[in-house]
């Protein structure tokens, strides 16, 4: 008997989807403290430098629709350790690029790995669990998306400063080569049937939308949004994402099943959740340039007064798992969680340089405390009422959204802080303006406050099943099967 065979699968399934996802998350946030040092070692300027992330988001964008297709027709197995690999290895390579160029093409190779890795993963989570668990694979889900985030500035910032930027990919290594040996050894295969022909049309028209879309908005800051670049590819991007709707519409198996919106329960969770990725996302960047050029703390510095913010999501999400969301369901925990949330973003922008540390990393502890009230209760719910043929392209569905909200909320936010002004004179001298970074924190508290009310409009009932709980709820999940050893 293989030794898959003997392996509990949804432990299995739970550690490699949590690895190969915690080095994707973990990749998108550990980069951007190195841009300034690449540059510097590279004899660049550090706006030379954004493509090393520009990159990796357009790569992203251009595979991401894929995902759920790939997923269906070769095994969501196969294409997870086929990912991971991929992923990991580019990482080596990004580490050891020599040249400007070759970190931005391999760094373009790991968007392909890392573009498949999100929602594969999800998708295998789903099909595992069944809807009275699915709190269960929330609650997994939350430890790489709570904690990654947090640990990015803060390794990042380590190695940056104490050993050297290329640390920052090579520590995706030995968590890739991990995830890959035991996924092979103790993953099952089932078998997909339901794949339907390659949707060419759509993987073309969605990889061209949202990968343009993402350029633009992620230049739009730099460049100016007035910038002849940054209008013509928002514009094709809106374009293509535009005939991908009507293609898709008319499509017997779409690449992005974009039916699943008259779904109510999946089209107002994923409403709340997008919003919320806009703001937090948004948030997550402000955050960085606010503590560390307008109040002057290092980049590791910088980290430390985020980190609480994970600890509050795991926390917060231990009493959701365990209590609220069976009791009260999603609606209400989504509700008041976008409200709170929006109220701690808002005690940040009154953050200035006479402000304790100790003071910021308590309402980054109660933010999140309070975002794992949206994240969990809409990760739960989300899938309730989605066909199980129908969850991987539903997992590439949301997980396209969501990245585009983020892209979204970084530029957005950026440019409100621009727009205000980072810097201003005082005294003949150039001070750091620190009006605009409260500005924007604001701006993404407004945003917050509207996917907490969004929530509104999910309907409890639907979710039902996910708030059941299960025949015999498991407290210890062995990893090998008892049974299936003493018959082997």
């Amino acid at each position: 008997m293989m030794l898959a065979d003997r392996i509990n699968q949804r432990l299995a399934v739970a550690i490699v989807s949590t690895a190969a996802t915690f080095i994707a998350v973990l990749d998108t946030t550990i980069v951007n403290v190195t841009i300034p040092t690449i540059g510097r070692d590279f004899h660049v300027k550090a706006a030379s430098v954004d493509s090393v992330a520009i990159g990796f988001l357009v790569s992203l964008a251009v595979i991401m629709p894929a995902s759920g297709w790939l997923g269906d027709r070769f095994g969501n197995k196969r294409v997870m350790l086929f990912a991971t690999a991929v992923f990991t290895a580019a990482s080596a390579l990004c580490g050891a690029a020599q040249t400007l160029p070759e970190l931005v093409l391999f760094r373009i190779v790991q968007g392909v790995g890392g573009g498949l890795l999100m929602p594969v993963g999800m998708a295998m989570l789903f099909q595992t669990f069944p809807p009275s668990e699915r709190i269960r694979v929330s609650s997994i889900m939350i430890i790489p998306s709570a904690f990654a985030p947090a640990l990015g500035p803060v390794v990042g910032g380590l190695f940056t400063t104490d050993v050297s930027w290329r640390w920052v990919f090579y520590i995706n290594v030995p968590i890739g080569v991990a995830a890959v040996a035991f996924g092979a050894l103790c993953l099952g295969d089932p078998r997909q049937d339901h794949a339907g022909p390659f949707d060419l049309a759509g993987f073309v028209l969605a990889g061209a939308g949202l990968s343009l879309l993402m350029y633009g908005v992620s230049e739009g800051p730099g460049r100016g949004w007035s910038d002849p670049l940054v209008i013509a590819t928002c514009a094709a991007g809106v374009a293509g994402l535009a005939a991908l709707a009507v293609v898709e519409l008319r499509t017997p198996d779409p690449m992005l099943d974009l039916r699943l919106y008259r779904d109510r329960l999946f089209r107002t969770t994923l409403t709340s959740v997008t919003l919320m990725s806009v703001s937090f996302f948004g948030v997550v960047y402000m955050v960085a340039l606010f503590y560390q050029y307008g109040l002057g703390y290092s980049a590791l510095q910088s980290g430390l007064l985020v980190f609480p913010q994970a600890i509050g999501i795991f926390a917060s999400g231990q009493l959701i798992t365990r209590v609220l969301y069976r009791r009260f369901g999603p609606r209400r925990l989504m509700v008041v969680g976008g409200i709170v949330t929006a109220s701690m973003m808002a005690l940040l922008a009154t953050v200035g340089p006479s402000t304790s540390p100790w003071t910021i990393r308590t309402f980054a502890f109660f933010l999140g405390a309070a975002l794992a009230w949206i994240f969990l209760p809409s990760n739960t719910a989300s899938f309730a009422t989605v066909r199980p043929d129908q969850i991987a392209r539903g997992t590439t569905l949301f997980q396209s959204q969501q990245r585009l909200g983020a892209a979204l909320g970084v530029a957005g936010i950026t440019t409100v802080a621009t727009a205000v002004g980072t810097t201003h004179l005082v005294g003949g001298r150039v001070q750091p303006h620190l009006a605009a970074y409260r500005v924007g924190l604001l701006v993404a508290a407004v945003v917050m406050v509207g996917s907490g009310l969004s929530a509104l409009f999910v309907r409890d009932r639907d979710a039902l099943e996910t708030m059941r709980r299960p025949v015999t709820e498991p407290h210890e999940v062995p990893l090998i099967e008892t049974e299936a050893l003493g018959s082997a």
